[in-house]
């Protein structure tokens, strides 16, 4: 299994890293750039400047993978639980619309019930800047364990990212699957 890193959040160029996902620590890349791991999996330094951080959450909400994933890409049901209005297309490829407006972007694969990949955007960010959104629903009996794995966003915009997907989508979404 790979890790893609992405270095466009810093770096304006658009180079991709591919990292074995199994060895993380003071590696060198394939393209040759030594990179020096902090926190797992949490922030990526190439000589001495953060390019990217991932930020991994998981939630255990009570209701199935299949209710969850429609919760997440039905336009009603998500503006239900978010109380602002979304505009969400159900096909890979489609463009979706949350928050009234501010979150935007495309589906870059959907397996229903299982997987959501999204490349994602905050309307202030600087045009052209996506980072990929990725939510994988695994079946826990009646439950369901989402893990959440956000990459390749702006740096500074860590703290209110982290703390974001859980005040607006975690705590929405046990809320409203009660």
């Amino acid at each position: 299994q790979l890790l893609v890193l992405f270095i466009g959040c810093v770096k304006k160029s658009r180079q991709i890293i591919w990292i074995p996902y199994d060895n993380l620590h003071n590696e060198t890349a394939s393209n040759g750039i030594s990179l020096n791991f902090r926190n797992t999996l949490t922030q990526y330094i190439i000589e001495g400047t953060i390019i990217s951080y991932i930020i991994h959450q998981e939630v255990d909400l009570s209701a199935s993978p299949q209710r969850v994933y429609e919760a997440l890409l039905d336009s009603k049901q998500f503006s239900e639980l978010t109380s602002t209005p979304a505009d969400i297309g159900r096909e890979v490829g489609s463009s979706f619309s949350c928050f009234g407006g501010m979150i935007s972007g495309r589906h870059v694969d959907l397996i229903p019930g299982q997987l959501i990949v999204q490349a994602w955007r905050v309307g202030n960010w600087d045009m052209g800047i996506y980072s990929i959104a990725r939510f994988e629903l695994i079946s826990q009996g009646a439950e369901t364990r989402l893990i959440f794995d956000h990459t390749g966003f702006p740096v500074e915009n860590y703290d209110h990212l982290k703390e974001g997907w859980q005040k607006n989508y975690w705590d929405n979404l046990q809320k409203y699957l009660a």
